[in-house]
């Protein structure tokens, strides 16, 4: 059994990712895998279909299909949320790598790789034939 206050919070889930019941597809297919013979002849495998995203989500999770109705919208809530959570993260990311690239570097920074190339020439120096005077 799912709570009114389920059922509600899955629907502001799904407004959240821009999902209308109108763009889904839903079928009720055989269930497969663990459950015995039971699970094979019962239709309680819900299999939504977003049409505009072509994205596909089958649940059979619990024995009611009911349920499986509303946790199938979750999770293809989820994964359109996910999707368009990552492409604004990927633009985000690459900004802040070229903001990155352009910076100047620190007086510190700038102190250190002078040190460090000091520190690696004279070990070079060390490989050199002796010079005799």
């Amino acid at each position: 059994m799912i709570t009114p206050e389920t059922i509600r919070r899955i629907e502001q889930l799904m407004e959240r990712a821009g999902l209308q019941e109108a763009d889904l597809e839903e079928a009720f297919v055989l269930g497969s895998g663990a459950g015995g013979q039971k699970i094979n002849k019962t239709a309680s495998c819900v299999q939504l279909r977003h049409a505009p995203s072509g994205t596909v989500v089958k649940c059979q999770r619990t024995r009611s299909r009911e349920v499986n109705r509303w946790l199938a919208r979750q999770e293809l809530a989820n994964r359109l949320l996910e999707k368009i959570e990552g492409e604004q993260s990927a633009r985000r990311q690459a900004a802040e790598r070229i903001r990155r690239q352009k910076r100047r570097r620190s007086r510190r920074q700038r102190a250190r790789m002078l040190a460090d190339k000091r520190h690696h020439s004279a070990k070079k120096e060390l490989r050199r034939p002796v010079q005799e005077e």
